[in-house]
């Protein structure tokens, strides 16, 4: 029997026990929901376990656990370090979703025909972590497992993997490895597979602008007192100019320009700029000029807010000049800019633009470095040829445009590359309403990820 033979008998169960993970509402975010990540922790752990796993620990840190796993066969041959998280991000708005973000259905879909599961985490990451986690059990009962297998699982990836790296530098032995492979990104289509081989660094702010020192009656102080949220809205809308660039000073000096070739190649991958208008429902793209549309979700920093709010939101009309206006701000970078750095720049120069008449305050909430692997590294070329062999086509190379802040610290903390081979599909809906993740989609992980560790144990060889 084979690791496909076992899938391919195993099928509905592999779904069924899925469900189960969904179902546990494992929202980092939001302390309301500490016993259910937990409860999701001891969950993998007993997946690992029944996967075949010969060591399985729920290892503490100062924050949500880390599941570790691993099972040895040989120290001759090479270690695969397999990274995953278990836990979501919050469902809300809630009244956007078909279904229950925690009762995980399946449905036909345009891009799905074959059905999706929708639920939160689906793709992002509990469907695609546990692929890794049925892949191995297809290996081990099949009897054929080609390379060492170590599973790091985490708790805290939707919040910023702010305990990871610390975990990392304590447990560096424990971790050794030669590559780390990741499923937490996509491919272009189900007919045209892709593999990352770069995700952008992320800064994550929050400002606030505090200007009269209660709420003011908009008649009496209108035309007088600062209003916080016009100022504010005023600051955010300086930080791009009308090309759309970011006037930031120094934001641009060690961003890493692309040659003319290696943007050629880019552009091979297929791209209809009207279907991505309409599948999001937009009338035109935004970005720099001289860039294309995926050459922007890539290649190019973004600044962008993810939420404002200030003064009175509640029914009917409340005629007031607010104390105060907040807004998150984010940034996404690219090599070789420096969070730190950027960080650093981002709040002088937005506290250079607050008026006298109010204060403003920025926290910074997260942060983490751009990375990539080049395409002839052993973990990429194991990649390509498992995708090739399963999809019958060669995967395009790609940068994402997302992040995955561990990603750099596997390679400062452990002198790891990260192979990142996601099976996700941009329209998956990951952190929005009625995330979903194709059926097709989850058994070919499983059906992949078994051929990668056997081509990366004959690359890494030879």
């Amino acid at each position: 029997m084979t690791a496909q033979d076992f899938l391919s008998a195993n099928k509905d169960r592999f779904l069924d026990e899925l469900f189960d993970l969904l179902r546990i509402p494992s929202i980092s975010a939001d302390p309301d929901y500490k016993d259910d990540v937990i409860r999701c922790a001891e969950s993998v752990a007993d997946h690992l376990r029944k996967a075949g796993a010969d060591r399985v620990e729920v290892m503490q840190t100062p924050g949500y656990p880390v599941v570790y796993g691993e099972r040895l066969v040989d120290p001759a041959l090479p270690t695969v370090l397999v990274y995953g998280h278990y836990d979501v991000q919050p469902p809300d708005p809630l009244d956007l979703w078909t279904s229950p973000a925690f009762e995980p259905v399946i449905r036909k879909t345009e891009l799905h025909p074959e059905g999706a599961i929708f639920a939160r985490g689906a793709c992002d990451d509990k469907g695609q972590m546990f692929m890794h986690v049925k892949a191995l059990e297809a290996m081990v009962q099949a009897g054929d497992q080609p390379v060492n297998l170590k599973f790091i699982i985490e708790g805290e990836e939707e919040v910023g993997s702010d305990h990871l790296e610390e975990f990392l530098i304590q447990n560096k032995e424990l971790l050794a490895a030669d590559v780390v492979l990741i499923s937490d990104t996509g491919i272009i289509a189900n007919d045209v597979p892709s593999i990352t081989t770069g995700l952008r660094g992320l800064c994550y702010t929050e400002v606030k602008v505090t200007g009269p020192n209660r709420d003011l009656h908009s008649g009496l102080y209108g035309g007088a007192a600062p209003n916080p949220i016009n100022i504010l809205c005023e600051m955010v809308a300086s930080l791009k100019d009308d090309q759309q660039r970011i006037t930031v000073p120094g934001f641009y000096d060690k961003v890493i320009e692309l040659s003319a070739e290696e943007r050629e190649a880019m552009a091979e991958a297929p791209f209809s700029e009207e279907d991505y208008k309409a599948s999001i429902g937009i009338g035109d793209t935004e970005g720099e000029k001289a860039y294309s549309a995926p050459e922007r979700m890539s290649i190019r920093p973004t600044l962008d807010v993810n939420g404002i709010w200030g003064g009175y939101m509640g029914e009917g009309a409340k005629t007031v000049i607010a104390s105060e206006a907040s807004a998150k701000i984010s940034m996404r970078l690219v090599p070789d800019q420096d969070p730190d750095e950027i960080t650093d720049l981002f709040k002088a120069h937005f506290e250079s633009l607050c008026p006298k008449s109010c204060t403003v305050d920025v926290t910074i909430m997260q942060g983490g470095y751009p990375a990539v692997t080049p395409i002839d590294h052993p973990g990429y070329r194991a990649a390509a040829a498992a995708m090739e062999a399963t999809f019958g086509r060669k995967p395009v190379p790609c940068r994402g445009g997302g992040s995955i802040p561990i990603v750099t610290h596997f390679e400062t903390v452990l002198g790891l590359k990260t192979v990142l081979m996601g099976f996700g599909l941009d329209s998956d809906a990951i952190h929005s309403p009625d995330e979903h993740y194709g059926v097709f989609n989850y058994f070919k992980g499983i059906e992949t990820i078994p051929l990668f560790h056997a081509r990366f144990a004959e690359f890494h060889a030879g």
